[in-house]
């Protein structure tokens, strides 16, 4: 072998060994590439899911905003048809409160006229009773004193004093719908004194009967008159049968009472 010979052989083992570390040089380019590619896409699927979990969480972030704020406007509309049921509500009391205090300026107006009405009244009871026929006089005369004192005591409220005075008014309209017999001692007849029967029969008759049934009267209210004065013996029977239907010691009955029949 010559000089050139060797020269050209070790030419080609530098080629084959340059060669062979490009080849090397190449693969080993390749599969760093390679790693960093899966490494990338590894860390974008990782950055890909760690984005997704934030939108996962911001959507479900919006969504409860989303749900509250529809709570919200629920409940400002619940809040609206309750303010509109409180406004009528009081709308309607105002309108009550208006009615009171025109119904107590009429009851304050009303109060003014009825006190003096009321001692009309009573002045008109007593006149009724002097007027009327003379039974249960001092019982009846009693309640009008009462009556007048009642007027001016302070602790005495105008209604109870109202209800008083018509009160008596229903007593005095209840004596000319019944019948009572009372018994009146001393009673003065032609001046002598007797224990007498009386028999009222409702405001039509006041009659007298002796305990003994000897003299029998009746009390004429005639102007003029206004007295007691004897009956005949005709009315001893009717006047005896009346005190005991009266007394209930006798069932119902007719009997006959004096009525003066005034002149035409």
């Amino acid at each position: 072998m010559t000089h050139l010979g060797r020269e050209n052989c070790n030419t080609r083992i530098q080629c084959i060994l340059v060669a062979t570390f490009v080849l090397l040089s190449g693969s080993l380019f390749a599969q760093a590439t390679l790693e960093d590619i899966f490494d990338v896409a590894k860390q974008m699927n990782e950055d890909a899911i760690a984005a997704q979990a934030q939108v996962d969480h911001l959507d479900d972030e919006i969504g409860k905003a989303v749900a509250k704020y529809e709570s919200v406007l629920h409940a400002v509309d619940g809040q609206k048809v309750y303010n509109r049921s409180r406004q009528l509500l009081v709308n309607r009391q105002n309108d009550e409160l208006q009615t009171l205090n025109e119904s107590i300026e009429e009851v304050t107006s009303i109060q003014r006229d009825i006190v003096p009405l009321m001692f009309e009244m009573v002045e008109a009871l007593d006149q009724l009773i002097e007027n009327d026929l003379p039974f249960l006089y001092e019982a009846r005369t009693d309640r009008v004193l009462k009556l007048r004192d009642m007027l001016t005591d302070p602790g005495v409220s105008n209604s109870e004093k109202f209800s008083q005075i018509l009160r008596g008014f229903r007593i005095e309209s209840e004596y000319g719908r019944t019948m009572d017999a009372t018994r009146a001692e001393n009673f003065e007849i032609n001046g002598n004194k007797f224990d007498v029967d009386i028999l009222r029969v409702g405001r039509i008759a006041l009659m007298y009967q002796t305990t003994d049934g000897k003299h029998t009267g009746w009390w004429n209210p005639a102007e003029g008159v206004r007295d007691w004065e004897a009956l005949d013996n005709s009315y001893t029977a009717h006047v005896r049968n009346g005190l005991k239907m009266a007394n209930k010691t006798m069932t119902g009955g007719l009997f006959r009472v004096p009525i003066l029949i005034p002149e035409e």
